[in-house]
């Protein structure tokens, strides 16, 4: 078995963080997401507050989110937002190459498209899908659910255009693409675990 990387991109509310964690644990892999974050602010010493903020609001300014098509070299995105970018890139590197593992998010699919033995996963899962989880899991307010799913879902969006050039569920960067409201969490992070193993065990 050769040396390989797992990218997870996820709608929010997609329950895409559990799928990735439960996956690691049966793969018997490492499993990276909040820690990315964490290194980015020790190594710039900003809060990590300032990180979260920072690595997803990306090209609000520019409204378009496409804006990366009429101006592929950026409109000028913050200074610490490109920093921390370019922090988060070199530590997704340096864990792709470590040991075998799931990175979630990110732009990680991006940073590591080049990396022969990686796959790259996008998982969703129906509007209504996700905010019955808001409300039900994350204890959010039908109202605040909502308002939830559709912010978190721009950033996302922009912050992966702004950088990747492209939004992050563009199937022609993906080598699967799955709802999770098919399987739930326990059934979706076995499915995937599975295609891992057919793609890199067997």
């Amino acid at each position: 078995m050769d040396h390989f990387v797992v990218t997870i991109t996820r709608q929010f509310g997609s329950l895409g963080r559990p799928i990735a964690r439960q996956m690691s644990e049966i793969l018997g892999i490492d499993y990276y997401d909040r820690d990315i974050v964490d290194q980015a602010a020790k190594k710039l010493k900003l809060p990590i507050s300032v990180v979260d903020q920072e690595e997803e609001k990306a090209v609000k300014q520019a409204v378009n989110p496409f804006s990366r098509m009429i101006f592929p070299l950026g409109k000028g995105t913050s200074n610490t937002q490109d920093k921390i970018f370019d922090t988060q890139k070199n530590i997704i590197q340096f864990l792709s190459e470590k040991n075998n593992c799931i990175i979630v998010g990110r732009c990680s699919d991006f940073i590591l498209s080049d990396v022969k033995n990686s796959l790259h996963i996008y998982i969703y899962a129906s509007y209504e899908a996700r905010l019955e989880h808001c409300i039900k899991d994350l204890g959010l307010e039908e109202q605040e659910a909502r308002r939830m799913i559709k912010s978190v879902d721009e950033a996302r969006n922009s912050y992966h255009m702004q950088y990747a050039g492209y939004l992050p569920d563009d199937k022609r960067y993906k080598d699967i693409l799955i709802d999770s409201s098919f399987f739930g969490v326990k059934g979706t992070a076995e499915f995937l675990a599975e295609a891992v193993k057919k793609k890199f065990y067997d």
